[in-house]
């Protein structure tokens, strides 16, 4: 939500669709944390459904925005317009918290089977993230080799979750590999923030001039995505296990 809103106020909420993401995000998250109580249960389904659509169709206003623009599917646009997959993390939001409500409710092997289909889906989704994250430090040349960092482990991370719901006899090293890359992706999150902090710091002005560094230096909220991934990742991995053990 902070991402999308900072990121839509740089470009002047030019277009009045720009709104929507922001307040979508704010309130899925909403309709989330209060959604355990049955009375708002159906309210929250609804807000997660749209939170899906909306994100789906935020792909589609930032593939057009980078298509419209002179020179069309180029490295100059995919650097510098709207970023091609940030979309992607509302229509994520919605369909973890889909997800978790069919989790909730399910037992047995059908749970089971649910924890095999979120890890895919986290992991594709670090991998997607990864892509975005390895543009963005491209752009910045990977000035600093920490800049290395959430492009190698994040996507070891995915693929190690991903091979962790297949039955295999190796299954149990796969799991120990997930958890540890897991956890150090979600510890991207605070320490990628702290790097930003910092990048802000080195804008002119650095934060004693705020309102514009926040704006012209690396994003304070991006790395947390890497966090809220791992999370679930983590549940997902162990709702696999649970599977395998009985």
């Amino acid at each position: 939500m902070a991402d999308s809103a900072m990121e839509h106020f740089q470009g002047s909420y030019h277009n009045p669709a720009m709104y929507v993401g922001p307040m979508a995000a704010a309130g899925t998250m909403l309709a989330t944390l209060r959604g355990g109580d049955r009375n708002r249960a159906s309210a929250a389904r609804t807000m997660q459904g749209a939170a899906t659509m909306i994100g789906l169709m935020g792909l589609g206003f930032h593939g057009y925005n980078i298509l419209k623009r002179p020179g069309g599917l180029s490295w100059n646009n995919l650097f510098y317009a709207a970023p091609v997959g940030a979309p992607g993390a509302l229509a994520l939001a919605g369909v973890l918290g889909l997800g978790e409500r069919r989790m909730a409710g399910s037992r047995g092997p059908e749970r089971r089977e649910d924890g095999r289909i979120l890890g895919g889906v986290v992991g594709a989704s670090l991998l997607v993230t990864t892509a975005e994250i390895a543009l963005l430090h491209f752009r910045g040349a990977f000035h600093n080799p920490a800049m290395f960092v959430p492009v190698t482990i994040p996507p070891a991370a995915g693929a190690a979750l991903c091979l962790a719901g297949l039955r295999r006899p190796e299954a149990a090293r796969r799991h120990r590999l997930a958890r540890a890359l897991l956890h150090l992706t979600a510890l991207l999150g605070p320490v990628g923030t702290a790097f930003h902090a910092f990048g802000v710091s080195r804008e002119m002005g650095g934060w004693a001039n705020w309102r514009q560094s926040l704006l012209s230096g690396p994003p304070m909220p991006a790395p947390a995505s890497l966090t809220g991934l791992a999370l679930p990742g983590l549940a997902a991995l162990r709702e696999i296990e649970g599977g395998m053990d009985e």
